[in-house]
């Protein structure tokens, strides 16, 4: 395990990581059965550390279930999402491809389980496959795709279209089949990730409801009007 305060529990690991992720899912069977032997899962309750920024990498990781916050401190001390990471995310790449420190810590936003493979197995198996490297490298630049994405949407939008973009993001990642969702975080780290104050975000989600476009109750939302989400979101 990596260096970290938590009590993560380990066990042997079933197939369930290498379907949700693309980059393993079109593996041969040999390829599977490979993986499944040096792959294990990892249980993490809400607020336990995976692992800590500045930490070394000595694995690549899935998210099984449940989200990750990935989270640097700032000069004051405070804590700061950088990103979410929902089942089917894989993080700890590029620590782990160029042995360098991680940039972020990685938490627990909930009850949440995770893959590990190994540093060592992980390139040995890219090194002997081909294929297997060529797919790994094309999710690779996948999720760089999508770290773009958010980073725009964090830095050049305005805060009405960062909000909509967002709350569309989590529902396609949490809830892909219905209108109603949970926000990830709380309504404080929420805007926080948006680059808002709270006031601002209650004031922007109680408009939103008032237009009928959300249904807020806490945490719980329910889309009422995706089309004007969308076009909120400058997706229409």
């Amino acid at each position: 395990m990596n260096s970290c305060d938590c009590h993560a529990r380990e066990t042997a690991h079933g197939p369930s990581c290498l379907a949700r992720v693309p980059v393993f899912a079109q593996l041969r069977e040999a390829e599977v059965e490979l993986l499944h032997s040096v792959m294990r899962t990892s249980q993490y309750s809400k607020g336990e550390i995976i692992f800590r920024e500045g930490d070394r990498s000595d694995a690549l990781f899935v998210v099984n279930r449940g989200i990750i916050k990935l989270t640097k401190l700032e000069d004051n001390g405070k804590e700061h999402i950088v990103r979410l990471l929902f089942p089917g995310d894989f993080f700890g790449q590029f620590a782990l491809l160029q042995e360098k420190p991680h940039y972020a810590s990685a938490i627990a936003a909930e009850a949440t389980g995770i893959c590990r493979i190994l540093r060592s197995d992980f390139l040995d198996i890219l090194r002997r496959d081909p294929d297997t490297a060529a797919r790994f490298m094309t999710a690779l630049s996948a999720q760089l795709e999508e770290a773009d994405a958010w980073a725009s949407v964090l830095t050049l939008l305005e805060t009405d279209r960062r909000l909509a973009k967002m709350l569309l993001y989590f529902r396609r990642k949490a809830m892909p089949n219905s209108q109603k969702f949970t926000l990830p975080v709380s309504k404080k780290e929420f805007a926080g990730l948006i680059g808002a104050t709270p006031e601002t975000l209650s004031r922007k989600l109680r408009q939103l409801s008032d237009d009928g476009v959300l249904t807020v109750s806490g945490r719980q939302l329910f889309i009422r009007d995706e089309v004007a989400l969308q076009r909120l979101a400058g997706e229409g």
